[in-house]
This record gives structure tokens, C-alpha cells and sequence, in this order.
């Protein structure tokens, strides 16, 4: 949600009433004009839905992308009408035989299009559509504007479009570089409703490489509809046109190459992005707030995130160094999402967590493997035991069983000490010794009712530790 002081011609808001006020416009008569203006307020809403649903799982996004791609997509073959006449309109000599007969069938397709807009106008569910802009602005308003996330978001874009570019100056498609053409927009589109101070910066660039790769795909669409048409009266006329397009085809590319090519944006773009070593944080800050929108309670799950981390960072030794810096992402992951199947269901949410943790997109700087981890320690925060009746668990080899284990023990155990999710037990001091893991809680009573529900929940830890669990009350220190 954007603030006050902003241009209100940003944000959710403006672009969903720009929908309703130009399907009015075009409506009217369906000028070229007008279909791009409404095509234009369709694709900002959509972009915004893509990079919201990153975060929201809320499928009122997916549902508002989703009637905006069918209005969009009905009034897309009339506007590429209108972009071809244009183009034409500059390539064409006088007299020309084949943009006369060009011309006589994009207007009759125009004619035909015209009533096919009509009739996906008609169909337009503009009820639903105010529902939706008067809910899902403000579910933006938990991310603030150039905030961290969504340069994590943008920076995923640029990986995106920079494995394009390189595949278009590779094999030089149609295909490839219309695929370009998309994933430039896609960079941009985040960039300009996401990350406004650099949009200030980098929105003129490009938007001007994605006008190169736009008019490249026109004359691609150009070249291809006179061949289909079979437009041209001879082969003669079919070399000139062919060679007129090419001219200006490579120029366009000329365009995009000078701006892209060697010393280019690309690497200027990354730069301002989030570095690689943040990576990591940025996709677990992601997780958290994706949880955020589903868990009733992530208070509880942070302090539980706080009380795991103090009982992974006293059992030094169990694992590798490697196993260990990733554990540590892995364990703070299920954490924060063990609960967000409440959102479905209480009884047996753990399992619906785990099968939306692995649902989720894998943030960049995270790996798929890490993500199914996640969900398999989220899963046994509770319930069964990890083991050979478990299919998910069983089917994965011996070391990434027992750090399941291992983490799911830990994490269990943390669930355990905030079981009344009051944060009773204000922190947690460790000590592993080759016999026995010794845990100090601050607010714990030995004889208080979770004594018997802590003594449940350590065992899969002592079994996966192969060490008893002693839990003591911390000891009050007098000033």
C-alpha cells in the first residue's frame, strides 16, 4: 500500500479503478488508443498480483490475475490490429499492393475482434473486481516500498531475464527474444511498482530496451501474418518487404544491443540489487512474512524460532560445519512456518504445514532441498516419530534422516516450552557434555504442569542425540 505522499498514480488501488474507467473508454469504439491504455491498467494489476502472491498466499490474488489475464488476453489480437496498421503506416511506399491487401484484412479482422472485446467486456465481472480492490490493497501495506524484500523479488527477476538475454544472443530466435522481451518486462514491472527510488533511476532504460524488443516482435508478427495472408502479388514484392523489415528488425536490436551488450545494464542492475551474501536472510525474512499471513500466532512461532536456536547452538559437535550452516537456515525456517497449516485445519495441522511449506516457491538463495527439509522437520514438530512407516521420511538417505531427526527433535522440544504459547520460558542456556545435554530454562518450575509435557517431547531429541535430556529451572541470579 502506498503512502500518502506518493504519486497516486502508483499502486494497486489506482491501476484496479483504471481498469474499470478504461474498459468504459474502450468500450466506446474500441479505438487504438483506449484497448492499450485498458491493456496497460491490466497488465500493472497483474504484475502486482505476481509479485504480492510471492509473499500472500491469499488466492484472491490468483483469482483478480487471473480474470485480469482473460480480459487482457480477448483484447490482445485487436490490439496487435492496431500495431500492425501502424507499422504499415511507416513501412510502406506509396501505392504498395501488399499493404493494401494487408490492410483490407486487418480491418475486416478488426471488425471481427471488436466484437469479441465486446463480448469479454460484457462478461467482465466488475462486482468481483471492486471486491478485490477494496481487500487486497492493503495487504501490501506489510511490506514497505524499496524495503529489502522487494529487491530480493527484483533480484530474482534480473536472474530471470539476464538467463534470457543470454540465451537470445545465443541462439537469436524470434522465440528467444520475444521471451526476453517478457522477461525484461517482468524486471521492469517490479522494479516500477516495488522499488520506486530506483524505478526513479533505471525506469527509462528500461523501458526503452523493452520498446527495442517490443518493436522486434511486432515486425516478427508483421512478417509472419503477410506470409500466412499471403499478401504479397509477387516474389518480387515479397524480397522488398522482406528486406524492409530486416533493415528495421536489426535496427531495433541495434537498439537494444547498444544498451545491453558489453559494457552494459546488466551488470549496473545487479549492483544495486542485494548482494549475494544476504541472500539467505532475505528468503527466511520472505518465509516469515508468507507465514505471517496464515499462522493465527507468529509471535508464537518466533519465540519458538528463538528457543530452537538456543538449543541448536548448545548441541555443538552433533553435526558437520557444513551440515551445520545450512541446518541452522533449515531449523529457523520450520520454526517460524510449523503452523501455518492452522490456516486449514487444527487437527493434524502439522501436516498440512509441511504440504504447504512444500508448495512454496524455493527464494532465491535458498535450494528445493532445504525447502523439502523445512517441511519434513515442520511436519514432525508433533505427532508421529520420524521413521520407517513414514514414507517422505524413509524414501530419504541415512544423513538427511538423522538431521530430520535431529532438528525435528529440537524443534519439538522448543514447541514444548511455549505449549501455553504465553512465553513462559524467557530463554533457554545449554550445555552438552559426552554423557547428558543439560537444559537451564528462565520461568520453568520443575514441578509446574509442562514438566510432564516437556518429558514427552524430548525423546525423539535424546534418541537422535543419543543422550538423556535433563531440564532444570535456571538458576535466579541476585544483584
Amino acid at each position: 500500500m502506498i503512502s500518502s505522499d506518493q504519486s497516486p498514480k502508483v499502486g494497486l488501488t489506482h491501476w484496479m479503478q483504471q481498469v474499470l474507467t478504461q474498459a468504459d473508454s474502450a468500450a466506446e469504439g474500441f479505438e487504438s488508443g483506449a484497448v492499450h491504455d485498458l491493456r496497460t491498467a491490466l497488465r500493472r494489476c497483474r504484475s502486482i498480483a505476481d509479485g504480492a502472491m510471492v509473499f500472500d498466499p491469499d488466492p484472491a490474488w490468483k483469482k483478480m490475475r487471473r480474470a485480469g489475464k482473460q480480459l487482457f488476453q480477448s483484447l490482445g489480437a485487436l490490439r496487435d490490429t492496431h500495431v500492425l496498421t501502424d507499422w504499415l503506416g511507416k513501412l510502406a511506399p506509396d501505392g504498395d499492393q501488399t499493404a493494401q491487401s494487408l490492410s483490407r484484412y486487418l480491418q475486416l479482422q478488426e471488425q471481427e475482434l471488436r466484437g469479441v472485446a465486446a463480448r469479454a467486456l460484457q462478461q467482465f465481472d466488475r462486482i468481483r473486481w471492486n471486491r478485490w480492490a477494496a481487500e487486497l490493497p492493503s495487504h501490501l501495506g506489510r511490506i514497505p516500498l524499496d524495503s529489502g524484500l522487494f529487491g530480493h523479488l527484483a533480484l530474482e527477476r534480473w536472474h530471470e531475464a539476464s538467463a534470457l538475454h543470454r540465451r537470445a544472443l545465443r541462439n537469436r530466435s524470434n522465440v528467444a527474444f520475444h521471451d526476453l522481451r517478457i522477461g525484461i518486462k517482468r524486471l521492469r514491472y517490479t522494479i516500477e511498482n516495488f522499488l520506486p527510488a530506483l524505478h526513479e533511476f533505471w525506469g527509462a532504460d528500461l523501458k526503452e530496451v523493452q520498446d527495442a524488443l517490443g518493436d522486434v516482435h511486432d515486425l516478427d508478427v508483421l512478417w509472419a501474418t503477410a506470409l500466412r495472408v499471403n499478401a504479397f502479388p509477387d516474389l518480387t514484392s515479397r524480397d522488398a518487404w522482406r528486406v524492409r523489415i530486416q533493415v528495421c528488425r536489426q535496427a531495433c536490436l541495434a537498439r537494444y544491443r547498444h544498451k545491453m551488450v558489453g559494457n552494459s545494464q546488466w551488470k549496473s542492475w545487479r549492483g544495486a540489487l542485494p548482494k549475494d551474501e544476504q541472500l539467505r536472510d532475505l528468503g527466511l525474512q520472505r518465509l516469515e512474512l508468507w507465514a505471517s499471513f496464515l499462522d493465527p500466532n507468529l509471535r508464537h512461532a518466533c519465540h519458538v524460532r528463538r528457543l530452537s536456536m538456543q538449543i541448536f547452538d548448545g548441541t555443538s559437535g552433533a553435526l558437520s560445519p557444513r551440515q551445520c550452516e545450512t541446518s541452522r537456515f533449515v531449523l529457523q525456517a520450520a520454526a517460524l512456518l510449523h503452523d501455518v497449516g492452522r490456516a486449514k485445519t487444527n487437527k493434524g495441522h502439522h501436516k498440512e504445514s509441511a504440504r504447504l511449506i512444500r508448495k512454496l516457491r524455493v527464494p532465491l538463495g535458498w535450494s528445493a532441498e532445504e525447502i523439502g527439509l523445512a517441511a519434513l522437520v515442520a511436519r514432525y514438530h508433533r505427532g508421529a516419530l520420524p521413521g520407517a512407516t513414514q514414507k517422505r521420511f524413509s524414501a530419504a538417505p541415512r544423513p538427511k534422516q538423522f538431521v530430520v531427526q535431529f532438528l525435528s527433535g529440537i524443534l519439538r522440544l522448543a514447541c514444548a516450552f511455549d505449549t501455553e504459547r504465553n512465553e513462559q520460558i524467557r530463554k533457554l542456556d545449554v550445555e552438552c557434555t559426552e554423557s547428558v545435554l543439560k537444559v537451564w530454562a528462565q520461568g520453568y518450575g520443575a514441578g509446574s504442569p509442562m514438566a510432564e509435557h516437556l518429558a514427552r517431547a524430548r525423546y525423539l531429541l535424546e534418541v537422535a542425540y543419543n543422550r538423556p535430556v535433563f531440564i532444570s529451572p535456571a538458576e535466579v541470579t541476585v544483584a
